[in-house]
């Protein structure tokens, strides 16, 4: 058992956390006379360090999910979820949705194709929920910076905010507050031609080289945040704000995150700094779901879908099961870390 966990902890450690390359970026840095221990320096190292790391956890990943989700373009999914009824469906569309883009507005026009197609209201939107945020690449990116069972958690506790959102919108028949020109429409179904091994790894490819690009600056604006997080706000002002004399610290993160947009790689780096500085794990992780699930543009994109009433239920199942998770984590924070 001993072997297994040095096992794993160089995993997450060396191999997704990527320690050896801080380790290095140090090394350097310091053989160019830059001092790592001063607020500079140590800000140097950390955009460097996070900003490699990042971009290629995201490459890897996005090259593996891509793979993924070519065996699942839109007319496949909707023929998988028109085989499943209840709950089932909405289990299996926030499944789903973990192999998708990875930001709610990629997600969006997606929704839009389901429900055109005639799926459930409900299942759509558990799609919906899930697609930003949780993902396969989520999971691994969590597991570098927080460990596995956080990593777990958070996942398993999105896609349960995914299907209990949805099949509370499904129990609500709110279907009249979808736009009508999305109601009346009728999706074509056209036959997709059979991709091949290499076809596939051209796909993911060409993915990756497409999510790259979009990302980037929000990848780095997030790093240029984090490192001045990190370094230059004192410790006692993030828990001050964020720590646990703070019982609205969650209710506070969530907020705060809607006016971004970024996704989960634009938001690791800002979590990493804020839980270096004292901010509570459940605070942290709030603040990641808000910005990823209901950042501003990605609502303003979802009203030109749906109707003010059904924005306004789904903003609000978003945000209180967000808040619920956020108090859930800052509960057992020290019992899982």
């Amino acid at each position: 058992m001993k072997t297994l966990k040095t096992a794993w902890d160089f995993f997450q450690n060396e191999i997704l956390g990527m320690s050896w390359l801080n380790r290095l970026i140090e090394t350097i840095l310091s053989a160019c006379g830059l001092d790592t221990t001063s607020k500079i320096g140590a800000s140097i190292q950390f955009f460097i360090y996070d900003t490699i790391k990042i971009m290629v956890l995201l490459g890897v990943l996005i090259l593996i999910i891509s793979y993924i989700q070519s065996h699942f373009p839109p007319e496949r999914t909707k023929k998988i979820l028109g085989r499943f009824h209840g709950i089932w469906a909405n289990i299996i569309a926030a499944l789903l949705g973990t192999v998708t883009p990875f930001c709610s507005c990629s997600s969006i026009p997606l929704f839009i194709g389901f429900t055109n197609a005639g799926l459930p209201l409900g299942v759509t939107f558990s799609f919906l929920i899930s697609s930003p945020m949780v993902d396969l690449g989520s999971l691994v990116l969590l597991m570098s910076i927080f460990g596995w069972k956080v990593a777990v958690l958070y996942v398993v506790l999105g896609l349960v905010i995914a299907v209990v959102g949805g099949t509370l919108i499904e129990k609500l028949h709110l279907e009249n507050q979808v736009e009508e020109y999305i109601r009346n429409g009728h999706a074509i179904d056209v036959p997709q031609e059979e991709l091949h091994f290499k076809d596939r790894v051209k796909y993911a490819w060409e993915q990756v080289i497409s999510t790259a690009k979009k990302v980037a600056p929000y990848v780095l604006i997030g790093v240029g945040i984090g490192a001045i997080i990190h370094n230059w706000i004192p410790k006692d002002f993030i828990v001050k704000i964020l720590g646990s004399n703070n019982p609205l610290g969650v209710v506070l993160a969530t907020i705060a995150g809607v006016p971004m947009y970024s996704d989960i790689f634009g938001t690791i780096p800002i979590a990493e700094a804020l839980l270096a500085k004292g901010a509570l794990l459940g605070v942290v992780l709030s603040f990641m779901m808000g910005v990823t699930t209901l950042s501003l543009p990605s609502m303003i994109m979802l009203r030109k879908a749906v109707k003010p009433k059904l924005l306004g239920i789904f903003i609000v199942i978003c945000t209180v099961g967000i808040i619920v998770v956020g108090y859930f984590f800052n509960t057992i924070q020290y019992l899982i870390v």
